[in-house]
């Protein structure tokens, strides 16, 4: 992927690049694989907000993304790469022999006619989905399962791998993204390579109504706010917090104080945490 810069012929355009799309081959979805997707703006089913700063965006269709790669030794030819809306990777439509069809996430360098193929016989190859166990060490791999047969959950994102450095038992231990090194069961799926798109993240956004076409409001400095809206709020002018550490506007600890449970159920799978 290639992103492209705009010249400075307004304020928004001065620093806002966008992706160039060379890698996408097809404008409209798979019929078959998108279904309605009514959005709620951070709403409950009594109205209430309770997730802040979401609302408006432009209407999307949700594509059904294959996340378990469970049609196992049947081969699948890639048909077209499409944009998704609700994710900053590319998707790729298969045409599996058998005249199914499925989308999953782009890899990087997997070309229109190749063909992908799942399960434990498959060849160590960009798109193909194995068990762990079945993976050379050093291998990049994303759309990882943490339980046998639930799908894909990790390492999803735009231009983002895991590496595997260790097997040993019925684990096989993993490098994520995120630097955390934590064991996987050796049964859980993966997918061959890195997910495409890898210049997501070089994406500047140069104004704010772009972020409003994403279905994202602004948000408001609590500093900025009175005492009764936020604990940050008050003061005579531009006035510090008046707390000794931030704090999120329900009072709780905010900014680096850390949120899991030292008692979770996975945490003796995780060897060293990530920073």
């Amino acid at each position: 992927m290639v992103t492209r810069l705009y010249k400075a012929y307004t304020p928004g355009t001065r620093n806002r690049t966008v992706s160039t799309f060379q890698e996408v081959t097809r404008s409209k979805p798979e019929r078959t694989l998108s279904i309605k997707n009514h959005r709620h703006g951070g709403r409950n089913n009594k109205g209430t907000i309770t997730s802040r700063h979401k609302g408006g965006g432009h209407k999307r269709k949700y594509r059904i993304i294959d996340f378990k790669r469970n049609k196992l030794n049947i081969e699948g030819r890639v048909v077209s790469i499409e944009y998704d809306p609700n994710r900053n990777a590319r998707i790729a439509l298969l045409h599996y022999i058998d005249g199914e069809k499925r989308y999953i996430l782009h890899p990087r360098s997997l070309q229109v006619g190749c063909t992908v193929n799942s399960g434990p016989n498959a060849s160590i190859e960009v798109g193909h989905s194995l068990p762990l166990y079945q993976i050379p060490l050093g291998t990049a791999v994303h759309n990882i399962e943490l339980f046998r047969g639930k799908g894909g959950q990790i390492v999803r994102a735009a231009g983002t791998y895991a590496q595997i450095v260790a097997k040993e038992g019925n684990y096989v231990t993993l490098k994520l993204p995120s630097s955390e090194v934590r064991t996987i069961h050796k049964k859980c799926y993966a997918t061959i390579g890195q997910v495409g798109n890898t210049d997501a993240n070089n994406i500047a956004i140069g104004k704010a109504g772009r972020n409003r076409w994403l279905g994202k409001k602004p948000k408001v400095r609590g500093v900025a706010m009175n005492p009764v809206d936020h604990p940050h709020g008050g003061g005579e002018g531009r006035s510090p917090i008046g707390k000794s550490h931030p704090v999120t506007p329900w009072g709780k600890p905010a900014l680096g104080m850390k949120t899991r449970h030292q008692k979770k159920h996975s945490n003796h799978y995780i060897l060293r945490r990530r920073k």
